[in-house]
Protein backbone atom coordinates (compact mmCIF):
# COMPACT_ATOMS: atom_id res chain seq x y z
CA UNK A 1 0.00 0.00 0.00
CA UNK A 2 1.55 3.58 -1.07
CA UNK A 3 1.26 6.10 1.84
CA UNK A 4 2.97 8.99 -0.13
CA UNK A 5 5.53 9.25 -2.94
CA UNK A 6 8.33 6.22 -2.38
CA UNK A 7 7.15 4.91 0.81
CA UNK A 8 5.09 1.82 1.19
CA UNK A 9 3.02 -0.19 4.01
CA UNK A 10 3.58 -3.73 3.79
CA UNK A 11 0.63 -5.01 4.95
CA UNK A 12 -0.01 -8.75 6.53
CA UNK A 13 3.56 -9.37 8.78
CA UNK A 14 1.47 -8.96 11.80
CA UNK A 15 3.20 -5.98 13.21
CA UNK A 16 4.03 -2.93 10.73
CA UNK A 17 6.71 -2.45 8.27
CA UNK A 18 7.74 0.06 5.52
CA UNK A 19 9.60 -0.20 2.64
CA UNK A 20 11.48 3.46 1.29
CA UNK A 21 11.89 3.37 -2.31
CA UNK A 22 14.98 4.95 -3.60
CA UNK A 23 17.60 4.13 -5.84
CA UNK A 24 18.05 1.42 -3.15
CA UNK A 25 15.63 -0.49 -1.11
CA UNK A 26 15.24 0.16 2.63
CA UNK A 27 13.30 -1.97 5.15
CA UNK A 28 11.81 -0.32 7.97
CA UNK A 29 11.08 -3.41 10.28
CA UNK A 30 10.30 -7.18 9.19
CA UNK A 31 6.93 -8.08 11.59
CA UNK A 32 7.18 -11.31 12.96
CA UNK A 33 8.64 -14.58 11.83
CA UNK A 34 8.01 -16.27 8.79
CA UNK A 35 7.14 -13.33 6.89
CA UNK A 36 10.23 -13.60 4.72
CA UNK A 37 8.76 -14.54 1.69
CA UNK A 38 5.62 -12.32 1.69
CA UNK A 39 8.46 -9.02 1.85
CA UNK A 40 10.59 -11.03 -1.21
CA UNK A 41 7.30 -10.91 -3.34
CA UNK A 42 6.02 -7.66 -2.53
CA UNK A 43 9.93 -6.62 -3.81
CA UNK A 44 9.29 -8.10 -6.68
CA UNK A 45 5.44 -8.24 -7.61
CA UNK A 46 3.97 -4.95 -6.12
CA UNK A 47 7.50 -2.93 -6.43
CA UNK A 48 8.86 -4.36 -9.89
CA UNK A 49 12.30 -4.79 -8.25
CA UNK A 50 15.30 -7.18 -7.90
CA UNK A 51 15.53 -8.50 -3.90
CA UNK A 52 19.15 -7.80 -3.92
CA UNK A 53 18.42 -4.24 -4.13
CA UNK A 54 17.04 -4.06 -0.76
CA UNK A 55 20.32 -2.98 0.60
CA UNK A 56 19.45 -1.92 4.47
CA UNK A 57 16.99 -3.53 7.22
CA UNK A 58 16.45 -1.15 9.91
CA UNK A 59 14.85 -2.47 13.05
CA UNK A 60 13.11 0.42 15.07
CA UNK A 61 13.65 -1.70 18.39
CA UNK A 62 14.29 -5.84 19.55
CA UNK A 63 11.06 -7.36 20.02
CA UNK A 64 10.47 -10.28 18.01
CA UNK A 65 7.66 -8.71 16.54
CA UNK A 66 9.56 -6.48 14.74
CA UNK A 67 13.27 -8.71 13.92
CA UNK A 68 11.19 -12.16 13.16
CA UNK A 69 12.57 -12.67 9.83
CA UNK A 70 15.20 -10.07 9.60
CA UNK A 71 17.98 -12.98 9.42
CA UNK A 72 16.10 -14.99 6.25
CA UNK A 73 15.55 -11.63 4.65
CA UNK A 74 19.66 -10.72 5.29
CA UNK A 75 20.65 -13.95 4.01
CA UNK A 76 18.27 -14.02 0.86
CA UNK A 77 19.28 -10.41 -0.25
CA UNK A 78 22.26 -9.20 1.14
CA UNK A 79 20.75 -6.30 3.02
CA UNK A 80 22.86 -5.09 6.14
CA UNK A 81 20.88 -4.97 9.65
CA UNK A 82 21.07 -1.84 11.33
CA UNK A 83 19.88 -0.73 14.58
CA UNK A 84 20.58 0.97 17.84
CA UNK A 85 23.69 -0.29 19.93
CA UNK A 86 21.40 -0.36 23.41
CA UNK A 87 19.20 -2.94 21.10
CA UNK A 88 21.64 -4.88 19.20
CA UNK A 89 23.40 -7.40 21.98
CA UNK A 90 19.36 -8.15 21.76
CA UNK A 91 18.70 -8.85 18.24
CA UNK A 92 22.38 -10.41 18.58
CA UNK A 93 21.27 -12.58 21.41
CA UNK A 94 24.58 -11.63 23.70
CA UNK A 95 22.35 -9.82 25.87
CA UNK A 96 19.17 -10.88 27.57
CA UNK A 97 15.97 -8.68 26.48
CA UNK A 98 13.88 -6.85 29.49
CA UNK A 99 10.97 -9.17 30.56
CA UNK A 100 7.57 -8.09 29.65
CA UNK A 101 5.47 -7.26 32.88
CA UNK A 102 1.47 -8.40 34.25
CA UNK A 103 -0.34 -10.15 31.97
CA UNK A 104 1.86 -9.23 28.93
CA UNK A 105 4.65 -12.02 30.72
CA UNK A 106 2.34 -14.57 30.43
CA UNK A 107 1.06 -14.08 27.04
CA UNK A 108 4.77 -13.96 25.41
CA UNK A 109 5.25 -17.00 27.65
CA UNK A 110 2.10 -18.61 25.67
CA UNK A 111 3.90 -17.61 22.20
CA UNK A 112 7.31 -17.32 22.57
CA UNK A 113 7.97 -21.13 21.84
CA UNK A 114 6.95 -20.27 18.58
CA UNK A 115 8.02 -17.62 17.82
CA UNK A 116 11.24 -17.03 18.52
CA UNK A 117 13.24 -15.23 15.82
CA UNK A 118 16.50 -15.94 14.36
CA UNK A 119 19.34 -14.52 15.47
CA UNK A 120 21.13 -12.00 13.27
CA UNK A 121 23.97 -9.50 13.24
CA UNK A 122 23.69 -6.30 13.89
CA UNK A 123 25.77 -4.84 10.73
CA UNK A 124 25.45 -0.58 11.54
CA UNK A 125 25.30 0.47 15.07
CA UNK A 126 22.85 3.79 14.57
CA UNK A 127 22.99 6.63 17.32
CA UNK A 128 21.10 9.32 17.31
CA UNK A 129 21.39 12.22 14.54
CA UNK A 130 23.00 9.30 12.39
CA UNK A 131 21.52 9.80 9.16
CA UNK A 132 20.25 6.15 6.97
CA UNK A 133 18.82 5.92 3.71
CA UNK A 134 17.91 10.02 3.87
CA UNK A 135 16.52 9.89 7.32
CA UNK A 136 17.42 11.10 10.61
CA UNK A 137 17.57 8.92 13.61
CA UNK A 138 15.64 9.94 16.56
CA UNK A 139 16.94 8.06 20.07
CA UNK A 140 13.29 7.32 21.41
CA UNK A 141 14.44 5.02 24.25
CA UNK A 142 11.72 3.83 26.89
CA UNK A 143 9.73 0.89 25.20
CA UNK A 144 12.74 -0.61 24.76
CA UNK A 145 16.42 1.08 25.55
CA UNK A 146 17.52 1.28 22.08
CA UNK A 147 14.33 2.12 20.37
CA UNK A 148 14.15 4.27 17.46
CA UNK A 149 12.21 6.69 15.11
CA UNK A 150 13.58 7.22 12.03
CA UNK A 151 12.70 10.92 9.90
CA UNK A 152 12.34 11.43 6.29
CA UNK A 153 12.50 15.29 6.36
CA UNK A 154 11.75 15.23 2.16
CA UNK A 155 8.45 13.32 2.66
CA UNK A 156 7.83 14.69 6.03
CA UNK A 157 7.05 11.71 7.53
CA UNK A 158 8.07 9.66 10.65
CA UNK A 159 8.92 6.00 11.64
CA UNK A 160 7.65 5.89 15.10
CA UNK A 161 8.33 2.12 15.40
CA UNK A 162 6.14 1.09 19.01
CA UNK A 163 7.33 4.73 20.54
CA UNK A 164 4.35 6.13 19.49
CA UNK A 165 1.44 4.93 17.63
CA UNK A 166 -1.92 6.02 16.20
CA UNK A 167 -4.71 2.93 17.49
CA UNK A 168 -8.55 3.47 17.15
CA UNK A 169 -8.58 7.34 15.80
CA UNK A 170 -5.74 8.21 19.03
CA UNK A 171 -2.56 8.63 19.59
CA UNK A 172 -1.21 6.29 21.82
CA UNK A 173 2.36 5.83 23.94
CA UNK A 174 3.78 1.94 23.77
CA UNK A 175 1.76 -0.75 25.62
CA UNK A 176 2.87 -0.65 29.64
CA UNK A 177 2.91 -4.39 29.99
CA UNK A 178 5.93 -4.05 26.68
CA UNK A 179 7.61 -0.92 27.98
CA UNK A 180 10.94 -1.14 30.12
CA UNK A 181 10.74 2.10 31.11
CA UNK A 182 7.34 3.69 31.26
CA UNK A 183 8.55 7.45 32.06
CA UNK A 184 11.41 7.33 29.99
CA UNK A 185 8.81 6.34 26.93
CA UNK A 186 7.14 9.44 27.86
CA UNK A 187 10.38 11.38 27.37
CA UNK A 188 10.91 10.04 24.24
CA UNK A 189 7.24 11.01 23.58
CA UNK A 190 7.95 14.81 24.17
CA UNK A 191 10.83 14.34 21.76
CA UNK A 192 8.71 12.75 18.79
CA UNK A 193 6.79 16.42 19.57
CA UNK A 194 9.35 18.50 19.04
CA UNK A 195 9.65 17.19 15.27
CA UNK A 196 8.20 18.45 12.07
CA UNK A 197 6.06 15.95 9.96
CA UNK A 198 2.63 15.05 8.10
CA UNK A 199 2.43 12.02 8.11
CA UNK A 200 3.66 9.36 11.00
CA UNK A 201 3.78 5.75 10.92
CA UNK A 202 4.22 3.80 13.90
CA UNK A 203 4.81 -0.68 14.20
CA UNK A 204 1.18 -1.21 14.86
CA UNK A 205 -2.10 0.78 14.45
CA UNK A 206 -2.68 3.27 11.44
CA UNK A 207 -0.97 5.87 9.73
CA UNK A 208 -1.88 9.43 11.40
CA UNK A 209 -2.05 12.18 8.40
CA UNK A 210 -2.58 14.92 7.83
CA UNK A 211 -0.80 17.76 10.73
CA UNK A 212 0.85 14.46 12.61
CA UNK A 213 3.14 16.38 14.49
CA UNK A 214 0.68 18.90 15.82
CA UNK A 215 -1.74 16.41 16.89
CA UNK A 216 1.31 14.36 18.73
CA UNK A 217 1.89 18.07 20.43
CA UNK A 218 -1.57 18.15 21.52
CA UNK A 219 -1.44 14.91 22.70
CA UNK A 220 1.82 15.49 24.72
CA UNK A 221 0.36 18.85 25.98
CA UNK A 222 -3.05 17.16 26.85
CA UNK A 223 -1.14 14.07 29.23
CA UNK A 224 -2.44 14.74 32.84
CA UNK A 225 0.87 15.53 34.77
CA UNK A 226 2.08 12.71 37.33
Amino acid sequence: MKIVEGVYWIKGANANCFMVVDDELTLIDTGFPRNAKKIIEFIKQDLHRDPSELKTIVLTHSHYDHVGCASELRERTGARVAAHPEDAGFIEGTKRPVPPKGAARILVALISPFMKPKRVKVDIRLNDGDAVAGMKVVHVPGHTPGSIALLDPVRRVLFSGDALMFRKGKVSPPPLGFTADAELAMQSVAKIGSLEFDTMLGGHGDRLTPNASARVREFVNNRPQQ
